[in-house]
């Protein structure tokens, strides 16, 4: 298996994990806070424990590494917060819609950080993003869900900034996204034991321990170790398994059906981001088989004759 082929396995797994964690945060019933400090705690429990056994096994892996480290996890912990407040102020599909944005804030951020500049294709699929979540962002000012979909936009913009330091580090970043959950613990204890709002009860505490002990881990380190592997864009396009199935699995348990204008945009997002991932897969195909072709006959590709010249 090639980096390459290992980074989408690595990275597809983990987005299927990841289309049921909303499902599973909505059966758990909680108030918001006390999700919080159960979701990220057990997320960073699990990740303490696995860098102790793999310490044990005298397998060196830094649990954050360098400062790099530190301000990854720290944008992971910030998006946990935005993402739980979106679940409890906003419809499922109105958040997973939302989400799939971070390709667009990952392909302008590859851009300016990374100087990846972004094919045609890709500037006018996010020209179409960005009018469809305009939709939808529009259409919650009517039903109230503003606020929701603003944390949806912001988590969506962290991830997408998680994962573009992630790229431009080169580092494994695998244990960031749990150890970054300590940032929603200290505040969803601040407010527990403030007595502030939603920070009462967990009704079906065995959905939430499934989801942070399990699939929050799972899913993001995962999603957190393919930027070794591929780019920022390709992790973000993984990301579209959550916005196709997770209205899909909330809507079959609890009967969720997403506004009007909210499904239109939604379907233009998703029909956006399959048309840019085809076009991406057929341009992979024509480069692989320029480069099949320059080998058999003796020369060597202009692309990789830049690079070289580059590295001496």
């Amino acid at each position: 298996m090639t980096p390459h082929q290992k980074g989408l396995a690595l990275t597809g797994f983990g987005a299927m994990v990841l289309t049921f964690d909303i499902p599973v945060l909505r059966l758990a019933g909680g108030d918001l806070w006390p999700v919080q400090f159960v979701r990220s705690g057990l997320g960073l429990g699990v990740a303490l424990l696995a860098w102790g056994v793999l310490a044990l096994a005298r397998r060196r892996s830094a649990l954050i590494p360098g400062r790099v480290g530190v301000a990854t996890a720290g944008l992971y912990g910030l998006s946990a917060i935005a993402f739980v407040n979106a679940v409890f102020h906003t419809a499922a599909a109105n958040v997973v819609f939302i989400l799939s944005f971070n390709i667009a804030f990952a392909a302008m951020l590859g851009w300016l950080v990374l100087g990846e500049r972004p094919a045609r294709a890709t500037l006018v699929t996010m020209a179409i993003m960005i009018g469809a979540v305009a939709l939808i962002v529009g259409d919650s000012m009517r039903t109230g869900n503003l606020f929701g979909d603003i944390s949806a936009l912001f988590a969506a913009f962290l991830i997408a900034a998680a994962i573009t330091l992630t790229r431009a580090s080169g580092r494994d970043m695998g244990f960031a996204p749990m150890v970054g959950g300590i940032l929603p613990v200290v505040l969803a204890s601040a407010v527990m034991l403030g007595g502030g709002p939603g920070a009462e009860t967990i009704e079906a505490p065995w959905w939430l321990i499934l989801n942070g002990a399990v699939l929050i881990p799972l899913s993001f380190w995962c999603l957190a170790t393919g930027p070794k592997y591929i780019t920022g864009s390709e992790v973000a396009m993984f990301f579209l398994l959550e916005t196709v199935l997770a209205p899909v699995w909330v809507w079959m348990i609890f009967g969720e059906v997403p506004t009007t204008p909210a499904l239109i945009g939604g379907v233009i997002l998703i029909a956006a981001l399959v048309g840019h991932t085809l076009w991406q897969l057929r341009r992979e195909r024509r480069r692989t088989l320029v480069r099949k072709r320059s080998v058999a006959q003796g020369r060597e590709p202009a692309a990789d004759v830049a690079k070289r010249r580059l590295a001496v």
